[in-house]
């Protein structure tokens, strides 16, 4: 991950596009320039207030974020094209190059397959780190974990309020006492990784910090820092459950490191180390073999028990910070910074076996439904695809809308989707 730890601008209240009218002139031209993987702008009216938007008013033809172009002197269709235009994807590997068209799948856009339902500004979705959008985890059709600025919080879809789960901006400490635990907590943490499972939500910093809540009982229950190294940021943290039923997660980290820790003692039990900082990690399903993505064109797959190295993946040309598995445990997918996410299989890792590519800019998450029916890959900004993984990532419907996205989240009985805009 870039080191580059800049602040993505905050989005205002308020859509601010009084200026942009003059679709030609300079103002709106630098704009639509300067938004990026790292600069993310609203824009609206300064006199509208924008409500929420529900299913029923997009079918008769509300804008599903509430922009109001009938006051606008520029469509939406402009403004879009605009963006696709001008919008900068961040690279690393300067001149790295893009996957050909000859090799990058010919996607038929189709169907529906994940219909409307509501945008909601009750809570605000946001990021601290341009490359880092693991911000958004769903339990179920109902609850969506997210972080907004400080705070970590959960939304009901039934009763469309927020609640604040942790506030980090203050001072965190651990309730319970554990071998390795910090017994003082932390003090205004970013946190730059966030992920939700069954009771369980883990959030990670940017100095190391991991904290551990059981979303069943009060406080915090567990905090540590992985690493005192300059580079400490976490990535990415996925948790799962081993095959004995003890809950385990495992932290990315830019230390080039990979740590797996045992939320029943809660001890870290493994810690491997890697010649590039770590991305992002997926476990296999059978809980044998772990991805590996980070800051290098190639990826890994290793030995979850051992770390050694099975196989090294070829393709992408810039780094990776994306990755997951299909729940069959033969394929998985890898989201870089070249615009692609590539779909592999395990039993030939010789090269990819399908190419995807966004629209304007690097992968950012990816993620299968728990039936393995669906795929989305979110691109840093404006876009979502929701590929049907049963026509072999023929068929795609593609969500388009304007902002960051800081991530995506399919609820567990596959029912929803959750994006954070």
């Amino acid at each position: 991950m870039s080191q580059n730890h800049e602040e993505v601008e905050e989005m205002g209240d308020d859509y601010e596009m009084g200026k942009a009218g003059d679709e030609t002139g300079d103002e709106y031209q630098e704009r639509a320039g300067r938004e990026s993987d790292s600069d993310d702008e609203e824009f609206g009216h300064s006199s509208t207030k924008v409500t929420d938007t529900s299913s029923a008013q997009a079918r008769k033809g509300k804008d599903i974020q509430g922009i109001p172009w009938e006051r606008l002197r520029i469509s939406r269709e402009k403004y879009q094209q605009t963006r696709l235009e001008l919008y900068k994807n961040y690279e690393n590997i300067l001149n790295s190059g893009e996957a050909s068209e000859k090799e990058c799948k010919a996607t038929e856009k189709v169907g529906t397959y994940y219909e409307f339902w509501q945008n909601t500004r009750s809570v605000k979705s946001t990021i601290l780190h341009f490359q880092l959008r693991n911000l958004v985890w769903a339990t179920s059709k109902h609850d969506v974990y997210l972080m907004s600025h400080f705070s970590v919080l959960h939304w009901s879809a039934l009763t469309g309020q927020p609640k604040e789960l942790v506030n980090v901006q203050g001072h965190v400490a651990p309730r319970e006492k554990h071998p390795g635990s910090l017994a003082e907590g932390f003090s205004q943490t970013q946190v730059s990784t966030l992920a939700v499972k069954d009771n369980l939500l883990v959030a990670g910093g940017f100095q190391g910090e991991l904290i551990c809540k059981n979303l069943d009982q009060e406080g915090v229950s567990f905090c540590c820092r992985t690493t005192y190294d300059d580079n400490a940021v976490i990535n990415a943290v996925e948790i799962y459950n081993s095959p004995s039923g003890a809950v385990h997660f495992i932290a990315s980290n830019n230390d080039c490191g990979v740590r797996n820790y045992d939320m029943e003692r809660f001890q870290l039990c493994k810690h491997f180390r890697f010649q590039w900082p770590v991305n992002h990690t997926s476990l296999s399903p059978d809980g044998k073999l772990l991805i590996i993505v980070g800051d290098d064109p190639e990826g890994m797959v290793i030995d979850a028990n051992s770390g050694k190295v099975v196989h090294k993946l070829n393709g992408h040309l810039d780094y990776s910070f994306a990755s997951a598995w299909h729940p069959n445990g033969i394929t998985f997918a890898t989201g870089n910074q070249d615009k692609t996410c590539r779909v592999w299989d395990i039993r030939n890792l010789s090269k990819s076996t399908d190419v995807l590519r966004g629209n304007i800019g690097a992968i950012r998450s990816v993620r299968f439904t728990s039936d393995g029916q669906y795929m989305a890959m979110a691109e840093p900004a404006d876009f979502v695809h929701v590929f049907d993984v049963q026509s072999g990532y023929n068929k795609c419907q593609e969500l388009d809308f304007f902002g960051e996205i800081s991530g995506v989240s399919f609820s567990p009985d596959t029912e929803a989707l959750f994006v954070g805009v």
